[in-house]
């Protein structure tokens, strides 16, 4: 493949320099942003897993560079770091099958089915003879006027379900705003409505394009050790958690005298009704390891000179999945040189910037969040236990899987109509001749799966955006077929590491935009709003007196 690299754009009189950027600050470099990623993502790292050795390496490594830069420590007691107290839960020794009558199906832990827990004080789960029941999609709104239990009680059953919401496969029913996914339609919400209702455990049926990623991606995430915030209530969790291949799906309901496809069609329905699978049982028992874990989120500040008190946030997951099972080629370190040291070295080059201009009005903060990938725990704990008030905090912007195949004609916004960041990221955008283009797979639920969501939830307004779209120099073909081969081959496994052909171009585009936006409120007194309708202006509605 040819090489496309920024460089090779500047020498071919390709301006990378967009009219939005003030031409008196300290430039991206894209040479600083390739060494951080290669740091970040070398095997010495480890996989950047959280609570092994490789912890105190990333800790140390961003928050040098912080300090180089010109920050702060902006963490617990002035330090560098937030203490995020977690759960690990270690599941071993898995044997489990399903029976119907005469027929019997083993299941291979990785094959058929990935089996978890995260149920504090389990020691030992053993489930025998255990019904189950299909629930469609496993949803209780009742703003939207839906239920999928219908009052029946799930007590010490285990519940078939679904992924994604009813629109999905049908968008005209709009029950949950068409293709887009809503919270509902998250596996995380699939297992805590089980668990409110007393549920053994979960199967989540696996299907790729409801799910937006494949079954290699569900058994790296979920085959190791699995965390959890700290928990008093037990009950929060069920025994077992698990994902099932489709065709193992196809054959249960079919041996259970029902039609996969047609149960499907059925759950998308107000009128749906717990379907149990008569006759169908399931046997499973594993051990549990588990231990209490301390990992940390990494916190840099640069203090406003008027408004110290006021706070905007750039963000980014430090983690990724360490070490896990070899691939074909015995690789057994996931290095997630995209996902996400390239946001880590986004966020450490920002740093950099701001740090050698003028001081802000406000204070900027830079956040290096952990355990990001056993289900956004270090956002979700910072949001819960903030260092600094989240009603005093303006907005930010955070940053995952950052772009290095060059620049775009557009500028993706996930979660595009929630907030007046739109209209503010527009404005820098169109001066960089490119255009704003909405969330392109909106079904694929990417709004509720990164570090910004904790925080939107809660109410401070967060941008989530990105390059998207169109490449803009050639060979287009080249950086198309790159882009697609890593979703296709390299998300979420070993083979995710750094490359010299990157062009940074884009990436450094996107900084662009973050840093005006950032700026720009960092040295105003405007405070990012919630657009009507929003489900979270409310939250943030209730702070309002807090801020001038």
């Amino acid at each position: 493949m040819r090489t496309f690299t920024a460089a090779a754009a500047l020498v071919a009189g390709l301006s990378l320099t967009p009219i939005a950027w003030a031409q008196d600050h300290t430039a991206f470099d894209a040479a600083r942003l390739s060494e951080h990623i290669q740091t970040l993502s070398g095997d010495a790292f480890e996989g950047r897993g959280i609570a092994t050795p490789a912890e105190q390496k990333v800790i140390d490594y961003v928050s040098q560079q912080f300090q180089a830069a010109g920050l702060e420590p902006g963490g617990d007691s002035g330090g560098w770091t937030q203490a995020v107290a977690l759960n690990r839960f270690t599941a071993s020794e898995i044997r489990a099958q399903l029976t119907v009558g005469d027929w019997t199906q083993p299941l291979a832990q990785g094959e058929q089915i990935v089996i978890s827990s995260r149920r504090p004080g389990e020691s030992h789960v053993m489930l025998m003879d255990a019904p189950l029941v299909f629930v469609g999609y496993g949803i209780h709104a009742p703003e939207r006027n839906w239920d999928d239990f219908k009052g029946q009680d799930m007590t010490g059953k285990i519940l078939v379900v679904l992924v994604n919401d009813a629109d999905f496969e049908e968008p005209a029913l709009n029950t949950f705003g068409g293709r887009a996914m809503t919270y509902y339609g998250r596996w995380t919400y699939k297992y805590e409505e089980a668990a409110r209702r007393g549920a053994a455990g979960v199967i989540i049926v696996h299907e790729t394009e409801p799910a937006s990623y494949g079954w290699t991606t569900v058994k790296n995430s979920w085959s190791g050790a699995q965390f959890d915030i700290v928990r008093a209530d037990a009950d929060e969790r069920v025994p077992m958690e698990s994902w099932i291949q489709r065709d193992v799906a196809v054959q249960l309901f079919q041996q259970a005298g029902l039609d996969f496809e047609a149960m499907k069609v059925q759950a998308r329905s107000r009128d749906f009704q717990p379907v149990p699978l008569e006759g169908a049982e399931m046997d499973v028992m594993f051990d549990v390891a588990s231990e209490r874990v301390e990992t940390h989120n990494i916190i840099g500040r640069l203090p406003g000179a008027t408004h110290p008190d006021e706070t905007f946030l750039y963000t980014a997951h430090w983690d990724h999945i360490g070490v896990g099972t070899p691939d074909a080629n015995g690789d057994a370190i996931f290095n997630g040189a995209i996902d996400n040291a390239s946001g880590i070295a986004g966020l450490i080059e920002l740093a950099r910037v701001y740090a050698a201009g003028e001081r802000p009005e406000r204070s900027i903060v830079f956040i290096g969040f952990a355990a990001e990938e056993s289900g956004l725990l270090g956002s979700e704990y910072y949001a819960a236990n903030p260092i600094y008030p989240l009603a005093t905090t303006v907005g930010g912007v955070n940053m995952d899987s950052a772009n290095v195949y060059g620049r775009t004609a557009a500028f993706g916004v996930v979660g595009y109509g929630q907030s007046d960041f739109d209209e503010r990221m527009a404005a820098i955008v169109e001066a960089q001749r490119r255009v704003i283009q909405p969330d392109g797979n909106p079904a694929s639920g990417t709004y509720f799966r990164s570090d910004h969501f904790p925080l939107a939830k809660r109410g401070v307004p967060m941008a989530y955006a990105k390059s998207a779209g169109d490449f803009v120099e050639e060979p287009i073909a080249d950086r198309l077929a790159a882009r697609a081969a890593y979703t296709a081959n390299r998300y979420h496994q070993a083979d995710d590491e750094w490359s010299a052909d990157w062009d940074y171009s884009g990436q450094i585009q996107d900084l662009e935009v973050y840093w005006s936006l950032g700026h720009t409120l960092a040295n105003s007194r405007d405070w990012p709003e919630w657009k009507e309708g929003s489900e979270f202006g409310p939250a943030r509605a209730e702070s309002a007196a807090e801020r001038d």
